[in-house]
């Protein structure tokens, strides 16, 4: 029989490498699945924007003419820097009152067809005209801001340049060159991009594990799916408070406090977090998540009941998250 262990021995070998050679193998086809999950669009945009309108929307984002008093721009609120949003819990009134939601940022907005955290429009256009106009956001009338803007010659004729058909500086062309350059603001390539590219060394272990919850055991990719990380629904994920949000549209189911879901795109940049900013941190949401969400019954059916993260998993987690956004 002890001649007979080394062969056994062999075999057992044998086995564990071929057990081990499947196991790798179909490790290989899930990272395959999920790389073409959460890959980027080929093309960015299905119809590419004029460079002259994308050029004046970038200009017009800044330009603080298109407020009431001449003292706020798109930018004031929405900073580049910071994701294009403003670092507050909720978004400053230009009286100094506090406003009843969070700033959101801007990025991939070419894909959706709803905005606002309640999807009360569906075009960029009427997205845009919204905060021009509200009294205590930038207080604006179109009227008045076409008056400023045609008495400035050099921007008349950019205007021109950018609507060979209707050269006219009106509300319908300040709008679409603001829209053009809303479309261009496409999240740049992140660590977890050069992953799904191919490059298995672009995550550390601890991001790798935090990505396998993510769409694993904590159902984040149940509404966080494709490589903007949203599928654009509305959803109730249980945040305490009285906001309507859709339920008080059109179109919005009644008593429902359903709120769109955020792309992740980026979000180490734009804290707090949720509609009305009440998460300060990452750890925050996770933390919110892990049984820290009112369980009502209109509590959407993705999230995930009782979740329980270790603190390692929760560090992991949340080392993953932070790989969704690039170097600014």
């Amino acid at each position: 029989m002890r001649r007979l262990l080394p062969g056994f021995a062999m075999l057992g070998l044998a086995v564990t490498v071929a057990v081990a050679g499947e196991s790798d193998r179909a490790a290989m086809t899930r990272d395959a699945v999920w790389r073409s999950i959460f890959a980027r669009p080929k093309v960015p945009l299905s119809t590419p924007e004029n460079s002259h309108r994308v050029e004046l929307g970038r200009a017009l984002f800044a330009d603080s003419r298109l407020s009431g008093d001449g003292t706020r721009a798109c930018a004031s609120c929405h900073n580049p820097a910071r994701g294009f949003t403003d670092g507050l819990k909720t978004a400053m009134g230009r009286d100094g009152s506090v406003l009843q939601r969070n700033t959101p940022g801007l990025y991939n907005l070419a894909w959706s067809s709803l905005f606002f955290t309640d999807g009360r429009v569906a075009s960029l256009e009427e997205q845009s005209r919204v905060p021009i106009t509200t009294a205590n956001e930038m207080g604006g009338d179109f009227a008045t801001i076409v008056t400023r803007l045609k008495s400035d010659p050099p921007l008349a004729e950019t205007f021109a340049v950018a609507f060979p058909a209707t050269p006219e500086i009106s509300e319908q062309t300040i709008v679409a060159a603001l829209s053009a350059f809303e479309r261009t603001l496409v999240s740049q390539g992140s660590r977890f991009d050069h992953w799904v590219d191919g490059d298995d060394a672009a995550l550390t272990a601890q991001e790798r594990d935090g990505f396998g919850l993510f769409v694993g055991k904590a159902g984040c990719a149940g509404c966080h799916g494709g490589w903007r990380f949203t599928d654009d629904g509305f959803r109730d994920i249980g945040l305490p408070g009285d906001d309507p949000g859709r339920s008080a549209i059109v179109g919005g189911a009644p008593a429902l406090r359903q709120f769109k879901t955020p792309g992740l795109r980026e979000l180490e940049h734009t804290a707090p977090y949720m509609h009305d900013g009440s998460l300060k941190t990452l750890r925050d949401v996770v933390d919110h998540y892990a049984g820290g969400f009112v369980k009502r019954p209109s509590v959407d059916s993705n999230l995930v009941r009782d979740l329980v993260l270790t603190e390692a998993e929760k560090e992991a987690l949340i080392a993953f998250l932070k790989t969704l956004s690039s170097a600014q």
